[in-house]
């Protein structure tokens, strides 16, 4: 089952509300999830501000919880705290909506050496995204949880997440195998 590491007062700011540790420990039995309390130290977790400078969080209170293989909203914490958000009634789970229904959709060519390795490919364009070193980083490990768990390690599909701006935007976009030693790219929010 995976574990997510939060820091105690995040998440309780991003719940809206304030808990003792027993009351919290009590509301997760109830919720399904299980918890452990540890320390930043003790959890390996690690924060920078948004230059990118370590931040000392070495006496934070961490909630490792441990959540259902199955779960994969519960993988990061704004998914724990809109789960227990609408769970404790502080609020509605956002609605997300399919807006493509009218507007000129984006290609992808996925060449034929790729479909014989990847025969699918999903994609999707989110727009009105702004990330902070926070959310970029929640984000990122998002991704990686999901490629450890329902990815299967990459074996079964795996994810990118790229900035569109970059994009030509009359072009498709080609999805191709190409050997490792000549795949060159910029990660996102990486120079």
């Amino acid at each position: 089952m995976p574990n997510v590491n939060v820091l105690k007062k995040e998440l309780f700011a991003a719940i809206g509300k304030e808990f003792t540790d027993d009351e919290f420990f009590d509301i997760c039995f109830q919720y399904g999830v299980e918890l452990e309390i540890g320390d930043a130290v003790e959890m390996q977790m690690q924060r920078n501000d948004p230059s990118g400078q370590a931040v000392d969080i070495s006496k934070e209170i961490v909630y490792k919880i441990e959540v259902a293989a199955n779960r994969y909203d519960l993988l990061c914490l704004e998914g724990i705290a809109n789960g227990f958000r609408s769970y404790l009634g502080l609020g509605q789970s956002p609605r997300y909506t399919v807006k493509n229904h009218r507007e000129s959709l984006h290609e992808i060519i996925v060449k034929a050496e790729t479909a014989a390795v990847r025969p699918h490919v999903v994609a999707c364009v989110l727009r009105n995204i702004t990330f902070d070193v926070k959310s970029y980083s929640s984000f990122i490990d998002l991704q990686d949880k999901l490629h450890q768990n329902i990815c299967r390690r990459r074996t079964l599909a795996s994810m990118g997440t790229h900035d569109l701006e970059k994009f030509a935007s009359d072009s498709p976009i080609t999805y191709e195998a190409v050997a490792p030693k000549n795949i060159v790219f910029q990660a996102l929010k990486q120079s």
